[in-house]
């Protein structure tokens, strides 16, 4: 029940961002672009570059919901633990790269602010990953 549940948040998660990166990838934009600078072509570049990201997310989202309609191809505990331990990565590198910002922000720099729906992301990929990690150990041990 568990692994079900972890890769039903996964899959949400992991569409919202192919949501926001690909199909609003213009609002993924002004998250990051403060609104004096959305004038600029560095905007609509950055715009485009977040679908890239999207499909990133819509592959990891088809990758569980295959994962949750095969699930007795990948019932050994092993499987699961390392199913689960790299989408653990997957959000953990999310949120890691996340840090740096976080830190020059508390100090009036960083290329974004993380507050508001980017704090949002930055907590729920932390969370994710903690989930995931402890699912993966308690299955492989």
């Amino acid at each position: 029940m568990i692994f079900q549940v972890v890769l039903i948040l996964n899959t949400i998660w992991f569409l919202m961002g192919f949501n926001v990166f690909s199909l609003r990838n213009q609002i993924f934009a002004k998250l990051l672009v403060p609104r004096a600078q959305r004038d600029t072509p560095v905007f609509g570049i950055l715009a485009e570059s977040g679908k890239f990201l999207g499909g990133f997310n819509l592959s990891l989202a088809l990758l569980n919901i295959l994962l949750l309609l095969n699930q007795s191809e990948f019932s050994g505990d092993i499987q699961r633990a390392v199913l689960l331990f790299v989408f653990a990565v997957t959000h953990g590198s999310q949120f890691a790269y996340n840090v740096p910002v976080v830190l020059q922000n508390r100090i009036g720099k960083g290329p974004w602010q993380v507050k508001g729906v980017m704090r949002f992301i930055f907590i729920t990929d932390f969370l994710m990953m903690v989930l995931n990690l402890v699912v993966a150990f308690w299955f492989y041990f």
